[in-house]
């Protein structure tokens, strides 16, 4: 099994270029698994992990609601804004600057077959990173990602998730709320889910700006750890 993954921080980056970039590592490793099965070889599959910061984006899941997008086409041009429709799970999120977005694409194989374990561990490597600053942030039954103020009136997401994953391969990922104009926000309703705010961590922490780079790499510590990875650069 190889536990070494390769990390990329692509600065801030269209989305559909990422998307276009997430696909080809994707199918390399995808077709790279069928190659093995179909020679009865064992060479080893990459895992990659990708940092990116996007302009101003929402994307829909395949199972998402086009009605929780709340504007339309050229309400969202005067926003600088784009929109794209898209093979993850999950269903309406909004992508941009002050935003960490991480696309790991890894294969479980190398590490667990489980997707639900998969995206608590993610979610965990969030939950610890924020405590660091001193945050309680938990995960919503039911609602994947990560909270602060559960089960009270002031809930608010802080963190939102949507994966795919084919023979094992995943791909997307998580968008962390670091230095987010949440004013983007309420031009739809996020993950579908009525009647819940969005928060971001410098809100918080009531900061102008948290620096990204910090906050990456708490984030990759905890990565490293929950997955027993190893970081190539």
């Amino acid at each position: 099994m190889n536990k070494q993954v390769i990390l990329q921080d692509l600065g801030r980056k269209d989305y559909k270029e990422t998307w276009d970039y997430q696909e080809q590592l994707f199918k390399k490793t995808v077709d790279l698994k069928v190659k093995n099965r179909r020679e009865d070889t064992q060479l080893p599959t990459p895992n990659h992990f990708l940092f990116v910061e996007h302009p101003h984006v929402y994307t829909l899941g395949k199972s998402g609601d086009l009605s929780n997008l709340l504007v339309n086409e050229e309400e969202l041009k005067e926003k600088n804004a784009t929109f794209y429709k898209i093979n993850r799970g999950g269903d309406i999120t909004y992508h941009g600057p002050g935003q960490i977005v991480g696309y790991p694409i890894l294969d479980l194989d190398n590490f667990f077959t489980d997707i639900h374990k998969y995206l608590r561990f993610l979610e965990e490597m969030v939950i610890l990173t924020l405590q660091e600053y001193g945050l309680k942030a938990e995960r919503s039954k039911g609602e994947t990602g990560v909270w602060l103020d559960v089960g009270t009136p002031f809930a608010r997401k802080i963190c939102a998730m949507g994966v795919r994953a084919s023979r094992w391969v995943t791909m997307h990922g998580f968008a962390l709320n670091v230095n987010a104009n949440l004013g983007y926000f309420d031009l739809m309703i996020p993950c579908g889910i009525k009647d819940k705010a969005v928060t971001s961590l410098n809100v918080e922490l009531g900061r102008a700006e948290i620096p990204l780079d910090e906050v990456k790499e708490k984030l990759l510590k905890h990565f490293i750890v929950l997955f027993k990875a190893e970081i190539i650069k």
